[in-house]
């Protein structure tokens, strides 16, 4: 990107093909969403309150269900140029709709960011043996890493190159610290220690953990020019986040009787751990604000016709995330999850099935990029009832219906109910496109 650096960030319009990025850059980006202490603590939760075939049988089903989806979202990102929210408006949602798309992206990477803030400030707390106190020390984390992250997508992928391989490498260092002395084979087969979790409940919350990655896919995949760097970029991240990270994370839950992140990294590796704890989370709350600044800067234009400045939500949206942190957002991690893993699997869901099943504006998507435009007023919907319908019976079902996966079930649900709801309203009124671009 160059030094005029675009600063919106492309929020409202296509990344054009001659700005897309080398691959290892953007892939990193990607798989910094998932090698993060965040979903290091979903394993060490998982370690703490599930047997480890229970908790590799629910990561191994996870996975699948993540891989899929993200790597649909990632190619309709990668074809288009555009970010999550911006495309939504064709994918089911229409204009207003998307406000509501964008909105809840922002909103919920806002609790992520307080999560991370305030997993960064208790260790910045610790190491400075509390002198600071926490909520001092999450204010300045807060402060620093929003003005850190105004900079835009240059320092994402720059913080990105160092800061995935220092991690895993420093993860692992720290595994091996905690694991050196321990009877491996006797500590697999230990029983869980905290509040038992089930296979079907532990899917759901991995899912919860993951799924705004698939939703904000788009945002990154834009930057990069083919299918096989999808899904490249997509296996990197599942196989890095899911299955290494969350597998270190069960055993050390285990070795050490704890599941608190700060005090396994404190414990396995004194000053390393912890100052790995801090390099994380700044890396991961740079990309969680940024997404939600595409998501907020999309939801006001389609509502108010208005184009804000793209560092102004990002100072809004980090305000708001660290008073979360000091609210105390860490202490409802797993409900948060919960609540991720119901409400977001059925808008992944209706845009995969628009995109690529219904396509009702595929022709007016492929007019309009050969221009590098966007779709027209004339071809642009002011709301998608059916997908708001859709949701909503999804995440209904997500919570109401015992049986079952509940991320699984909301996203089934809301995708058959958008086919063939769409199905049935289109035989009775066809869609007429008049093409045109703005």
């Amino acid at each position: 990107m160059s030094e005029g650096n675009q600063r919106d960030e492309y929020a409202l319009k296509r990344v054009p093909l001659n700005k897309r990025l080398p691959f290892w850059g953007v892939a990193l980006v990607h798989a910094g969403m998932l090698t993060a202490l965040d979903q290091f603590m979903l394993g060490a939760a998982l370690g703490h309150g599930m047997s480890v075939l229970d908790a590799y049988i629910a990561i191994g089903i996870a996975s699948i269900i993540c891989g899929v989806i993200t790597y649909g979202m990632g190619l309709a990102g990668m074809q288009e140029g555009m970010s999550c929210s911006l495309l939504s408006r064709w994918c089911g949602f229409g204009r207003i709709g998307s406000a509501f798309i964008g909105i809840m992206i922002a909103i919920s990477l806002m609790g992520w960011f307080g999560v991370q803030t305030a997993i960064f400030g208790k260790s910045l707390d610790f190491a400075l043996d509390h002198r600071l106190g926490f909520n001092a020390s999450v204010a300045i984390v807060g402060i620093g890493l929003t003005i850190l992250v105004a900079i835009g997508f240059k320092a994402l992928r720059f913080i990105a190159r160092i800061g995935v391989p220092v991690f895993i490498i420093g993860i692992c260092y720290v595994s091996w610290l905690a694991l050196s002395n321990q009877d491996i084979s006797v500590l697999l087969q230990s029983k869980p220690n905290g509040e038992v979790i089930s296979i079907s409940g532990a899917i759901t919350i991995i899912i919860g953990a993951y799924i705004l990655a698939a939703l904000q896919t788009p945002d990154i995949a834009r930057y990069v020019s083919n299918r096989k760097q999808v899904l490249g970029m997509t296996v990197l991240t599942i196989v890095a986040g899911e299955f290494v990270l969350n597998g270190l994370a069960i055993a050390l839950a285990r070795a050490l009787n704890v599941s608190d992140v700060v005090s396994i990294m404190s414990m396995a590796a004194g000053g390393v751990g912890l100052t790995i704890a801090i390099f994380s989370t700044l890396r991961i709350n740079d990309l969680n604000l940024y997404c939600s600044s595409l998501g907020l800067a999309n939801a006001i234009e389609s509502i108010f016709g208005i184009k804000i400045n793209y560092i102004f939500t990002t100072l809004a949206i980090g305000t708001v995330g660290t008073t979360l942190s000091i609210l105390g957002i860490l202490d409802r991690f797993i409900g948060f999850l919960e609540l991720m893993g119901i409400v977001f699997p059925p808008i992944v869901g209706i845009m995969l099935v628009e995109y690529f099943i219904i396509r009702t504006y595929r022709k007016v998507l492929d007019e309009s990029r050969a221009s590098g435009q966007l779709p027209g007023s004339g071809n642009t919907p002011s709301i998608g009832w059916t997908a708001i319908a859709a949701c909503a019976m999804g995440a209904a079902v997500g919570f109401l219906v015992e049986a079952g996966i509940p991320a699984l079930n909301s996203l089934v649900v809301a995708s058959v109910f958008y086919w063939a709801a769409t199905v049935i309203v289109r035989k009775k009124r066809p869609l007429v496109c008049q093409p045109e671009t703005y």
